[in-house]
């Protein structure tokens, strides 16, 4: 399994490919607010590990196993950032919650937050009962 800081890379790569069709060093590290240093040495290290394929001023190319767990770690991403909406955290907050903890939560808690969304997704009544209790603050219920 890659480390933290590796996925954050695969993430993010994943994304600019998804988005612009290739991923430069400086965008990655402009994206991920790195100097193009750090990123040239975690681009090999990731080649290194077969999840993309690095051609030096040629640009990379994610492998079929760096394509996998980078639209992994971007629905798990969206999962996240969905289900702290869902619970009502403010919007300007659920980014910086969403860096902080998706590398700490085993993939168990990803499927059950998963099922959660989908619970809540099926019945917005249900969303609405939720924000009637955090309405009411705590022990009034």
């Amino acid at each position: 399994m890659p480390t933290p800081s590796m996925e954050d890379y695969l993430e993010r790569i994943y994304q600019l490919i998804e988005e612009k069709g290739y991923a430069r060093v400086s965008d990655i590290a402009e994206g991920l607010e790195v100097h193009p240093s750090s990123v040239t040495k975690m681009i090999q290290k990731l080649d290194k590990d077969e999840y993309l394929v690095y051609e030096k001023y040629r640009g990379l190319i994610l492998t079929s196993k760096g394509k996998k767990i980078g639209k992994r770690l971007v629905d798990r991403h969206q999962l996240l950032e969905e289900f702290l909406r869902i619970i009502g955290v403010e919007e300007s907050l659920i980014y910086a919650d969403v860096e902080g903890i998706e590398h700490h939560l085993s993939w168990d808690s990803i499927t059950r937050i998963e099922s959660l969304v989908e619970y809540f997704n099926r019945d917005p009544k249900r969303v609405e009962a939720l924000k009637s209790i955090q309405d009411e603050g705590p022990g009034e219920n």
